[in-house]
């Protein structure tokens, strides 16, 4: 009889290690874009073409979302973007593309301490004792939270903005449960990569400093 069956997620994800084995060398062409790309700029389009399209004939056969977002996070495992962090106008420092992004994309994991909630309530009370700001906290979910104000990569440099360019997802890995920030729309060369906080609303609020058109005013 013709039909169809339910393939476990199991044997979906052996498929995907074999489909990054297979297509780790075709991945790995996608051009590293610098400064100056003047002279390579139509050959590096080319292959950024062929990259995409080979991206997308491999998240077609994948089928599903959740499925899809575990190749796309072995991808980026396997070819970071380029990224750097720079003095910012927004705030501080900040986190800038060093190379053009292609929207729903993966830009970096946000990594961190792994922590429960009632250690993120003690480490914010000394965290304000100490003057360091607890921005860096990020919730995963109601009990569990990654903390990288002291322990962390370059996603910690990311700044809020009201209109931002990127958007963060938590997809789960194997057993794990991780922190995706991925771009809403094309990122250029040079651009600073945003996410909105979506703080809670306090009455004690904090100043925004995007400078966008449609700024809130505050984080919270």
């Amino acid at each position: 009889t013709e039909g169809y069956y339910k393939v476990a997620f199991e044997e979906k994800l052996r498929y995907l290690k074999t489909l990054v084995a297979n297509d780790a060398q075709s991945l790995s062409i996608i051009p590293q874009l610098m400064i100056d790309t003047n002279n390579q700029s139509a050959k590096s389009a080319q292959l950024s073409r062929g990259a995409r399209s080979e991206q997308r004939r491999i998240l077609a056969a994948l089928g599903d979302v959740e499925f899809a977002d575990h190749f796309k996070f072995s991808q980026l495992k396997l070819r970071k973007k380029r990224l750097r962090y720079a003095k910012s106008d927004i705030h501080g420092w900040g986190l800038f593309a060093c190379e053009t992004i292609a929207a729903e994309d993966m830009v970096i994991e946000y990594v961190g301490e792994t922590i429960r909630q009632t250690v993120a309530d003690i480490r914010e009370k000394e965290y304000e004792v100490e003057g360091i700001d607890s921005n860096y906290m990020f919730r995963i979910d109601s009990e569990t939270i990654v903390d990288a104000t002291k322990c962390g990569n370059l996603a910690r440099f990311i700044n809020h903005s009201c209109d931002p360019n990127c958007y963060a997802k938590i997809i789960p890995v194997e057993s794990q449960k991780k922190i995706v920030i991925y771009s809403k729309r094309d990122i250029r060369l040079g651009e600073e990569i945003t996410y909105d906080y979506k703080f809670p609303l306090e009455e004690q609020k904090i100043p925004c400093r995007c400078g966008t058109q449609t700024c809130r005013g505050s984080l919270n």
